[in-house]
């Protein structure tokens, strides 16, 4: 499964943050859980409404950024 079927970014919601699809959770939000230790399981027990596939498609929604990401460096 991609993260196209469960992120969505939409104005009308969190300021055009991209959200699991269905809830106001934002991407960030849930990788800075992860990042500060949270188990997949303390997110899933604290958000019941997501599932395992919503916190993976963060992670590839995540991935997928910084892999576009480029750096240009500024001439001196």
């Amino acid at each position: 499964m991609s993260w196209e079927e469960r992120i969505t970014i939409d104005p009308a919601v969190l300021q055009g943050k991209s959200v699991i699809k269905g809830t106001r959770l934002a991407v960030e939000f849930i990788v800075d859980l992860l990042a500060q230790d949270w188990t997949r399981d303390e997110v899933l027990h604290n958000y019941p409404d997501i599932s395992v596939e919503d916190i993976n498609a963060c992670l590839q929604y995540a991935s997928a950024l910084l892999h576009a990401e480029r750096v240009y460096p500024l001439p001196r």
